[in-house]
């Protein structure tokens, strides 16, 4: 699946790191042509890009936390606001479209990359903008994010199948890679470490036994608001969040975000129910406000454990998806766990 609390600073520090990095050894240049295994498909670049349209908020974040704003042609797929400290670069940035762009949009853009979050937007039997091979065929390359095709099954318009449990691990390989591609490593490095650091924080705050097998459910929305709701399967990213700090995740699926009844979760009953903001308005639950006041009012939901001590945590969208915002979401679910004493 595809904000009100921010999520810390991704790029905190990193520009003094750049600046140090003038003074510092070199780091060794990319060597061209460069040929990537991509999502089972090799992919070879001649020299870096010089225009890249990107298709997702997630892949867009990359690139501008890489400093390649100049080389962004075009963006398309957001769910909310970019990330604060890239909003002028990313002001100047065309957007495609808010969703899907077309194909002649983003052919247009005449980028020599077309970068895609998403499989089903870019795919080799799928593409709801266009096919890799359509892209081949224009001299086009195309770059899928390593975490949604690995040990993943994806179907068209869907979230697919996860076989194994997600892990940062994916979005530092698609950051080395990237970097590698433009040929800007020594950036891609100080981003992974960076976000590494982070991480050990994050969990070091939250090292109460109280907080281990806490049973915590995510809540991304729903098509209607009083029916099944998109809840984080058991090795989404989410699942990584609440691995990484102990929690538990009430669903067992291996679908990336399974539709599941209340009542099923109510057998769960969730001391913390994570429910995602986003600006975007595609279904009825989109809305936090909508999620909570159902929360409150259904005679379901209103007997939750969460619910009834407004144990409700807002994390952004973005956070929930396989993202650099990942990490915020480790930092926003472990600070929102101490703040409840579940983990003292």
């Amino acid at each position: 699946m595809r904000q009100t609390i921010p999520g810390f600073s991704l790029a905190l520090g990193l520009a003094s790191l750049w600046l140090a990095g003038l003074a510092a050894p070199a780091f060794a240049a990319t060597q061209y042509p460069l040929t990537l295994s991509n999502c089972g498909q090799p992919v070879t670049f001649e020299k870096a890009p010089a225009k890249i349209v990107s298709i997702g908020q997630g892949m867009t974040e990359v690139l501008l936390s890489l400093g390649l704003a100049d080389k962004i042609a075009g963006t398309a797929v957001w769910v909310g606001p970019v990330l604060p400290q890239y909003a002028e670069a990313n002001s100047r940035i065309r957007r495609l479209a808010d969703n899907d762009p077309s194909f002649e949009s983003v052919v247009g853009a005449e980028p020599d990359l077309v970068a895609a979050e998403f499989e089903w937007h870019v795919g080799a039997a799928q593409g709801s903008v266009g096919k890799r091979e359509q892209f081949k065929d224009l001299g086009i390359n195309t770059y899928i994010a390593p975490a949604d095709c690995v040990a993943k099954i994806n179907t068209d318009g869907g979230d697919g199948v996860r076989r194994e449990l997600f892990t940062m691990d994916l979005i530092y390989q698609e950051i080395a890679e990237i970097s590698e591609i433009f040929d800007v490593k020594d950036r891609g490095d100080a981003l992974i470490a960076d976000l590494k650091k982070r991480e050990a924080a994050a969990v070091a705050s939250v090292s109460g036994a109280a907080a281990k097998n806490l049973p915590v459910v995510f809540w991304f929305s729903s098509k209607e608001v009083k029916g099944d709701a998109f809840i984080a399967g058991k090795n989404s990213a989410p699942a990584y969040i609440l691995k990484t700090l102990g929690a538990k995740n009430v669903v067992t699926t291996e679908e990336e975000w399974p539709l599941v009844g209340w009542e099923t979760i109510a057998q769960a009953n969730p001391a913390v129910i994570v429910i995602a903001t986003m600006d975007r308005r595609r279904y009825a639950a989109d809305d936090p406000k909508v999620k909570v006041d159902f929360l409150e009012n259904d005679p379901v939901t209103r007997e939750l454990d969460a619910v009834k001590n407004e144990r409700f945590i807002m994390m952004d969208a973005q956070s929930m998806n396989p993202t650099i915002r990942t990490i915020d979401g480790i930092e926003i679910l472990a600070k929102g766990i101490a703040a409840s004493g579940l983990a003292q």
